[in-house]
């Protein structure tokens, strides 16, 4: 049996197919069109679309802590004439009428304009203070182990442990640079011994390896993985870093 694509009479249709044929054959039209729309699109990658470069994550540096040499200025909003300009002794003190000595080495500015609010509240009615860093001392670094040139670096600005890296010439070829220790002074308590595996910043899959450095930091970059970092870490810093104090080692960052 053939419908000519000119018959457009639908009794005719249904006269020569019969009404239960016809009834079937638009039920399966209809079945196949709702399934059709249901059906999700083909998705169609356009390779020209395709980003390969790795987006790393930007890493963030820490807040500035205020370091001995700093020169801070000290403002009074309603009584200007306490403001004072003044550097941070060697011993990490400055020092204040009314306030007397007051630590300021390893604050950040909002610790140390709350802690002077603290402080002049007992001698002044609502103190408003800023505390505002004018000059800052130049960081300064260790770099160590397999280097080029090993020694002790002053950084302008913030800087990261591979752009130390690069100012002590790089690695030499017997480098590991798996293998980077950052040995970082607390606030207080032990020192901190931070594992810094620099393959995985370069190659763009962990920039967090990438530490942003504080001032006195101290990197080593060993030969190959070591095994012992507590004996090494003890031998290091006696015999390289001119620490006068006593020090505990633990991990993390």
């Amino acid at each position: 049996m053939q419908i000519e694509k000119d018959d457009l009479d639908f009794s005719r249709v249904v006269e020569v197919m019969g009404p239960r044929l016809f009834v079937a054959m638009l039920g399966g039209i209809l079945a196949a069109t709702l399934l059709a729309g249901c059906a999700s699109p083909r998705q169609v990658v356009d390779p020209m679309a395709v980003d390969l470069a790795v987006q790393a994550a930007p890493v963030e540096p820490p807040r500035y802590e205020i370091q001995p040499g700093d020169q801070l200025e000290i403002r009074f909003f309603h009584t200007p004439e306490l403001n004072v300009t003044l550097p941070v002794r060697p011993d990490g003190d400055i020092s204040l009428p009314l306030a007397n000595d007051v630590r300021a080495a390893g604050r950040t500015c909002e610790e140390l304009r709350a802690e002077l609010v603290r402080r002049f509240d007992r001698e002044l009615a609502d103190p408003e203070i800023a505390v505002i860093v004018r000059s800052f001392t130049a960081y300064k670094v260790h770099v160590g182990g397999h280097v080029a040139k090993p020694g002790v670096f002053e950084l302008s600005g913030a800087r990261t442990v591979l752009q130390a890296l690069f100012e002590a010439g790089g690695e030499l070829p017997t480098a590991s640079l798996k293998d980077v220790l950052v040995i970082r002074r607390a606030r207080s308590g032990p020192y901190r011994v931070i594992p810094v595996d620099l393959t995985r910043a370069i190659s763009g899959e962990d920039m967090t390896q990438n530490l942003p450095l504080q001032p006195y930091d101290a990197i080593y970059v060993a030969a190959s993985p070591i095994a012992d970092v507590n004996k090494w870490v003890d031998q290091y810093l006696r015999q390289n870093i001119p620490f006068s104090v006593s020090y505990r080692i633990n991990f993390g960052r």
